[in-house]
């Protein structure tokens, strides 16, 4: 990392630096998972930035925060805690594992409260982005018509291209989960779905009603595309969606969606702009029918995982199923899906949706 321009860290609309410190050898690898490797600061952090309470004590802030993440403001043994609470001169108090609640900062001076809580939602906000997605923000494809016309695409495909290496029926999506992916999400508590849920009503309320202008958008499911380099090695094949009128009102209501989300920090911003696609043929399935894609890299800890997979010659299929026609959709819903999931349509499960009509 070059000292003159160090990581910049946005949390809340605020700007943090994560500025190097000199790593000690680490023993043993999982040893590191519960520390934060560098400091932070915050250039003119203004005290107003939180809610900071004075008391017969001193001063008083909350904080809240899903009971996973708390091992990751306590450390090992309790040294992360500690070297908070030495370094701010302030006495923070975290629920026990399990239970949820608010984590409190209490202390002498405000600006030893305040420096702590910027600390914490830095921790908070670096091993977030080390949990696996738990849900995604999608719209479902579930019309009959589209379902049908899917299982007729994989039947001609395996007719017509049965020698062509990498090609078999487990590397099909389930017809009943065809999906369009908005952004991946970390919810870690039901509080997190249902400030999703929230969020998304709002999105309904500023723009999505006038996007849609309070009826289903009308798209086609047609046309396909991989998405790397070679369409000899390919390893994900995907249908393309677009409005019937030809407008970018989908385009449009999905970016902006995203960035909503991304702004409240439940999300990571995958595309700009989001990469509207259906997945139709996915290598990871021949494995895993329930794997979905390159989202599932990491072990609940945050570690990477690396798995290889057969990729497949999609030369023929692309030449042939160019301009497939999946058929016509109305879209009419977003929904907060759970990852690993089935409901009893075989679709995954929704812990909330919004409707547009």
């Amino acid at each position: 990392m070059d000292v003159l321009r160090p990581q910049l860290i946005k949390i809340d609309g605020r700007i943090y630096r994560k500025n190097p410190i000199q790593e000690q050898p680490c023993l043993h690898e999982e040893d590191d998972e519960d520390f934060f490797e560098g400091s932070v600061e915050c250039a003119d952090e203004p005290c107003e930035a939180y809610v900071v309470v004075q008391t017969q004590q001193g001063f008083r802030c909350t904080v809240k925060a899903p009971s996973l993440l708390y091992k990751h403001i306590v450390g090992k043994r309790g040294d992360t805690k500690k070297k908070l609470e030495m370094e701010t001169k302030t006495s923070i108090s975290i629920p026990k594992p399990g239970h949820e609640g608010e984590i409190v900062i209490t202390g002498q001076h405000r600006s030893g409260v305040v420096s702590a809580r910027t600390r914490i939602d830095v921790l908070l906000h670096t091993f977030r982005r080390k949990q696996p997605f738990t849900h995604f923000l999608a719209f479902f494809l579930n019309e009959v018509e589209v379902q049908e016309r899917f299982l007729k695409f994989q039947e001609e495909v395996l007719e017509k291209c049965p020698l062509d290496r990498g090609v078999d029926a487990s590397i099909f999506q389930n017809p009943k989960k065809l999906h369009l992916t908005i952004g991946m999400l970390v919810l870690l508590s039901e509080q997190e779905i249902q400030q999703t849920c929230e969020i998304l009503q709002q999105c309904k309320q500023e723009f999505i009603e006038d996007l849609s202008r309070g009826k289903p958008l009308e798209a086609e499911m047609a046309g396909i595309e991989y998405m790397n380099d070679d369409p000899a090695m390919v390893d994900v094949l995907y249908a393309k969606v677009h409005m019937k009128d030809g407008s970018n009102r989908l385009q449009e209501l999905a970016d902006r969606v995203l960035e909503r989300f991304q702004s409240s920090g439940l999300i990571v911003k995958e595309w700009s702009p989001v990469k509207l696609h259906a997945t139709v043929i996915n290598t990871r399935f021949r494995k895993d029918p329930n794997a979905e894609g390159r989202y599932n890299l990491y072990t609940p800890d945050g570690k990477y995982i690396f798995k290889e997979r057969e990729s497949f010659d999609g030369r023929n299929i692309l030449k042939l199923f160019e301009n497939f026609y999946f058929g016509a959709l109305k879209l009419n819903s977003i929904h907060i899906s759970q990852r690993f999931s089935v409901d009893s349509f075989g679709n995954y499960v929704s812990c909330g949706q919004i409707d547009f009509s």
